[in-house]
């Protein structure tokens, strides 16, 4: 088995190796020409049961042979090929004797590596469109003649390579090419996402028509790899857990302390931008029911003394980051005077990072474009007093569930709804004051309570109040009145990458929204946020 946390910032150093050492060798190699969905590229693959990696671009030819693949996925990405710096890999790739699948501008810069034409298109597409498949294809075994595909490019290949055909149009644009003779194969749309009918098994039939890949990745050997892995890296120093109480930390937690035991002290910190009675239940459950050494900090007067006056949602974001950082650099070295250890003992810094907190915070596999930091991510401060250890990297939330399941975690923490890093403070435009902190607390329990009561709350991902820092005229009773405004943010999704807004019921709304108005001071205005992601983010800071 290979390790799904593929080969995140020291491909120079470690190829064949994952964040923690884990082989990675064999499966499918993704490079990365910057797309904000290559990682579901890999998770397609994986899905598959089979290993993938991803690297950067411009990986050296000897990185990637290194990972004996049985296929090579370029990626999609922002560019154009035509552009003074365009991203490019090494070309020799297209000459192992490899196959090769382009997506996208990976099918772009294939073509125009091998002496096609590609240009800039006079229309463009981008969202829905029909295939329609020409010719039969490897690639393409089983798909209907016609079936509805996902672009997103302003470039069309116009002129093939010598040796290639095309096997599919759509109305606007030449979207799949193929030399089966050199296992070169091309497609414009993107079939890594669910809008692609019968996308996956575009990608199957690659991974196993096209490379005849062999299944080599499961949950067990995963666990089993990263548990040795973090011994190995450890070795003897100890580790502080940063526990929020959601699903991803727990799943790290756990596994390092099934590799390191009581070498491992998870550190759960009262920030004041949790939410109503968090902290308490969260310890309760922590300590009660995973049975993990878990010691309570209450920082939330220095958290909101460190955002005083603070508007910027990225401002907001980064001293959030740097006063976590404060905060567990003081519990290590109290930790270890007690213990009587020096303060160099605790030596490592465990986070449940997912990869979509890093591909929107840091463009760390390709030139993949910053959307916003995360306080895990980009918002740590750059000298660290510790060594980061996040063996959930390069995994999805779905992912993690699986693999908390497999590690016997309980329905309390895997079905609990994702709650950002900095908390309340990315859902409260504008300044934070323990009062506006206070009327979105009761505005956001109102919310959750009623979805828990329509027995929708296991079948969305996220649903949770937004405070806006808009004020608009009531009446209640005979009295005018000049309240704030909450917006309800409900969303399905699967791993966080793409969501859309959750039709809810009328009742559902018109119960939230009475019981707003009613219960929670100073809120005259109830609206509810039908925008899907992209364009918006979940969050809206």
């Amino acid at each position: 088995m290979a390790n799904a946390a593929a080969l995140p910032e020291r491909e120079s150093e470690s190829a064949g190796k994952g964040e923690l050492g884990v082989s990675t060798r064999g499966g499918v190699v993704v490079l990365d020409f910057g797309g904000q969905y290559t990682q579901l590229i890999a998770r397609r693959i994986r899905e598959q049961e089979v290993f993938s990696a991803i690297l950067p671009c411009n990986a050296s030819l000897e990185e990637v042979t290194r990972l004996q693949p049985a296929g090579i996925v370029l990626s999609g990405g922002p560019s154009s090929v035509y552009d003074e710096g365009a991203p490019v890999c090494d070309s020799q790739v297209l000459h192992l004797g490899i196959p090769v699948l382009g997506i996208c501008y990976g099918m772009q810069w294939m073509a125009h590596a091998l002496g096609g034409n590609v240009v800039k298109a006079e229309r463009r597409e981008y969202g829905p469109a029909r295939l329609d498949l020409e010719k039969q294809s490897a690639l393409f075994r089983g798909i209907p003649d016609h079936a509805k595909v996902w672009n997103s490019h302003g470039d069309h290949v116009i002129g093939l390579p010598a040796g290639f055909e095309t096997t599919g149009r759509t109305d606007n644009a030449v979207a799949a090419i193929e030399d089966p003779v050199r296992h070169l194969y091309g497609v414009e749309f993107h079939p890594e996402v669910r809008h692609t009918d019968r996308g996956t098994e575009i990608l199957r039939n690659f991974v196993f028509e096209v490379c005849h890949a062999k299944k080599n990745w499961n949950r067990a050997s995963f666990i089993s790899e990263t548990i040795q892995a973090i011994r190995n890296r450890v070795g003897d120093a100890h580790a502080l857990c940063a526990l929020s109480g959601g699903v991803d930390s727990a799943v790290a937690a756990v596994l390092v302390h099934r590799a390191i035991g009581d070498r491992l002290t998870n550190v759960f910190v009262d920030t004041g931008l949790l939410r109503k009675n968090e902290y308490h239940e969260t310890l309760d459950l922590l300590r009660n029911r995973l049975g993990l050494n878990d010691d309570g900090v209450d920082a939330g007067e220095r958290f909101l003394a460190r955002l005083k006056g603070v508007t910027d949602p990225e401002e907001k974001r980064k001293r959030i980051g740097a006063e976590f950082i404060a905060v567990f650099a003081e519990e290590a070295k109290r930790l270890s005077s007690e213990a009587g250890r020096g303060s160099s003992a605790m030596r490592f810094l465990v986070q449940g990072t997912l990869y979509p907190d890093v591909i929107e915070s840091v463009s760390v596999k390709g030139p993949s474009a910053v959307i916003k930091t995360h306080h895990n991510v980009g918002g740590l401060p750059k000298n660290l007093p510790f060594e980061l250890l996040e063996p959930l990297r390069d995994l999805f939330k779905d992912e993690v569930r699986l693999l908390g399941r497999e590690l016997g975690l309980p329905d309390e923490i895997l079905l609990k709804h994702p709650f950002p890093g900095p908390g309340l403070a990315v859902r409260l435009l504008g300044e934070i004051t323990p009062e506006r902190l206070d009327t979105l607390r009761a505005a956001d329990a109102v919310v959750v309570d009623e979805i828990h009561r329509a027995g929708l709350y296991s079948k969305i991902w996220q649903a949770f109040a937004v405070l806006l820092p808009v004020r608009s005229v009531g009446v209640m009773g005979d009295f005018r009145t000049y309240g704030y405004t909450i917006a309800v943010r409900v969303v399905e999704s699967e791993d966080a990458m793409t969501a859309d807004w959750v039709r809810l019921p009328w009742d559902v709304l018109e119960r939230i929204s009475v019981r707003v108005v009613n219960e929670v001071r100073d809120v005259t205005r109830v609206v509810y946020d039908i925008s899907s992601k992209p364009p918006s983010t979940i969050e809206w800071e």
